[in-house]
């Protein structure tokens, strides 16, 4: 944490030459590939976190303008069906009541609603009933933390590979703050059973979306110390490209004992570095800093 500290001083918010470095170096790293494909996987998962978790937000909006029976909704899931976003509304007889689709600008006037009454899809059924599952299980296990001016959402994903889980994650119910961490992965067999529940981060993080004491930030930070979640989450990315466009951080850093994680929201890319190879960018760009200096 104090060496990427020490970088963003340095560097006076210019995240140019670290990136510049960042992309010369991991051609020098031997086990970059590995890291590389654990960062496509976290990253592809954050996006459908994100992409989900969008047409929540604004199918909730959709509905409520053109929908005069809410009083009928009892509860709703995204999920990212054949690359189209949808929001399902379903009622206590555990019919779905309307689907809401959204194109990529998830535009709200572009949104497709379908009031038609109907059965769930076999596929809707699976994300149905893991979500009812986790919502049981977040009720009931003492694992899951509450607080105050926060709200748990739910968010199921089924892999290509048939993998299904159920984020938990936390969100604010008042503005001006992002919330990281306090976000839990539910596993589940192929019964759709919950079969593991772990936390992906210790505790929670509040952090504020603008600082008072920095006219433009454009860079935030966190730590990680859970050994099985040393990088950054898919939970992470979501909640980094959910609050973007409030918070302006061009660039985020997770810090691990083992790993620093950065994340860059203007082109929703990851790079995750051991943390030796990040002491040698650091280094790298102090030498070049140099050079710059003695030749002005």
């Amino acid at each position: 944490m104090r060496i990427l500290a020490l970088l963003l001083v340095k560097t006076k918010y210019d995240m140019r030459n670290l990136w510049l470095a960042l992309f010369t170096l991991l051609g020098t790293i031997i086990n970059a590939q590995d890291l590389k494909a654990r960062a496509k996987e976290i990253q592809e998962e954050g996006i459908e976190l994100y992409r989900s978790e969008m047409a929540s937000w604004y199918g909730t909006d959709v509905l409520k303008a053109n929908y005069d029976k809410m009083e009928n909704v009892v509860g709703y899931f995204s999920y990212i069906d054949g690359g189209v976003p949808k929001c399902i509304f379903f009622s206590k007889n555990n019919k779905v009541l309307a689907t809401v689709a959204f194109p990529a600008n998830y535009n709200p006037r572009d949104a497709k609603l379908d009031l038609v009454e109907r059965d769930f899809t076999t596929r809707e059924l699976d994300y149905f009933t893991i979500r009812q599952s986790a919502n049981e299980k977040v009720k009931t296990d003492t694992i899951f933390k509450h607080y105050n001016n926060t709200s748990m959402n739910l968010i199921p994903i089924i892999t290509k590979d048939k993998i299904k889980k159920v984020y938990a994650v936390t969100g604010p119910s008042v503005d001006n703050i992002v919330v990281f961490g306090n976000d839990y992965l539910i596993s589940f067999n192929d019964k759709n059973e919950v079969k593991n529940v772990e936390k992906l981060h210790k505790g929670i993080i509040i952090q504020n979306m603008k600082d008072e004491k920095v006219e433009h930030t454009i860079s935030g930070l966190h730590s990680h110390v859970l050994e099985n979640w040393q990088t950054i989450t898919p939970t992470d990315i979501c909640t980094l490209m959910l609050y973007y466009k409030f918070t302006n951080w061009e660039e985020y850093f997770i810090v691990s004992k083992d790993f620093v994680s950065m994340w860059r929201n203007k082109t929703n890319n990851l790079v995750i570095m051991n943390e030796k190879d990040f002491k040698k960018l650091t280094e790298m760009i102090e030498k070049s800093e140099k050079n710059n200096s003695n030749k002005n």
